[in-house]
C-alpha cells in the first residue's frame, strides 16, 4: 500500500503487475468478439443465396463466441487466483471496502468530479473509489452473471449429459422460468457490458487530460505516473 507521503516523494508508482495487464487486454478482446458475435446471433444476418449446404457464416458466428466465451471463463478464473497472489491492486475490485465511511465520502466526490460538481480531483495510486464500485458490481457480478447463463443456454444445446447441463442449464432454465427468458437477460448483459465499457474508456481517457495523472498508460506500463506534485490519496484494497 502507498500512503500520501510516499507517493508525494515520487511521480512514478509501480501499479499493475503483469499477468493483470495481460488478463485485462485478453479479457477487452474477448468481450468485443462477444460482444459482435452476440449480437449477430441475436440479430442474424439476413438469408445467403444458394443452397445452405454451401455457408456456414452462423455455425462460424457461433463458433467464435463460444470459443471467446470459454477464453473469457479460463481468464477471469486466472484472475481470481491472482487477486490472492498479486499485489493489493490486483484484489481492489473484488474486494470495495464497503464499511468504511472515508470510502463512500470518497465515492460522492468522484460523483461530483464526474458531473463537474467538484472543481479538483483527488488522486490515487490505484483505482479510484467510484471505479472501483462500478467495477465490482457492472463487471465482476455482470460478467459472473454472463458466463452462468451463457453456459446454461450452451448447456441446453449439449444435452442433458453435458456437465453444461447438469452445473448450469438444469437450475438456471427453471430459475428464469425458460429458456428463451435466460436468453432475452442474456441479451441484456450483453448491452450492460457494452455501456460500461464505453463509460469505462471515456473515464480513462477524462481523468488521463484532467486529473494530470496516468490512466490508459498505466495498463500498458504498468506504471502510473502523476503529472504535479499533488500528493495520490491512500488506496482502498
Amino acid at each position: 500500500m502507498t500512503t500520501a507521503d510516499q507517493s508525494h516523494a515520487q511521480t512514478q508508482v509501480y501499479v499493475y503487475e503483469g499477468p493483470l495487464r495481460l488478463w485485462h487486454w485478453v479479457n477487452a478482446l474477448a468481450i468485443l468478439t462477444l460482444c459482435l458475435s452476440g449480437y449477430f446471433i441475436g440479430s442474424p444476418l439476413p438469408t445467403m443465396p444458394g443452397e445452405a449446404s454451401e455457408h456456414f457464416l452462423m455455425g462460424y458466428i457461433r463458433f467464435t463466441h463460444f470459443a471467446a466465451a470459454y477464453v473469457l471463463i479460463v481468464a477471469f478464473a486466472l484472475r481470481i487466483y491472482w487477486a490472492f497472489v498479486g499485489n493489493d491492486h490486483a484484489r481492489q475490485i473484488f474486494l470495495p471496502p464497503i464499511f468504511s465511511a472515508k470510502w463512500w465520502a470518497e465515492v460522492r466526490h468522484e460523483i461530483a468530479w464526474y458531473a463537474f460538481i467538484a472543481s479538483e480531483p483527488k488522486k490515487y495510486v490505484g483505482h479510484n473509489p467510484l471505479a472501483t464500485l462500478a467495477m465490482h458490481l457492472l463487471f465482476v457480478w455482470g460478467i459472473i452473471f454472463m458466463m452462468i447463463t451463457g453456459l446454461a443456454l450452451y448447456g441446453e444445446g449439449e444435452g442433458m449429459n453435458s456437465w453444461q447441463y447438469t452445473l448450469f442449464s438444469s437450475w438456471v432454465i427453471p430459475l428464469f422460468g425458460n429458456s428463451q427468458w435466460v436468453h432475452t437477460y442474456h441479451h441484456l448483459g450483453m448491452w450492460v457490458i457494452l455501456i460500461f465499457v464505453m463509460v469505462h474508456v471515456y473515464a480513462a481517457l477524462r481523468e488521463d487530460i484532467m486529473s494530470r495523472q496516468s490512466i490508459l498508460s498505466t495498463m500498458i506500463t504498468g506504471w502510473r505516473t502523476f503529472k504535479d506534485a499533488r500528493p495520490a490519496d491512500d488506496d482502498h484494497a
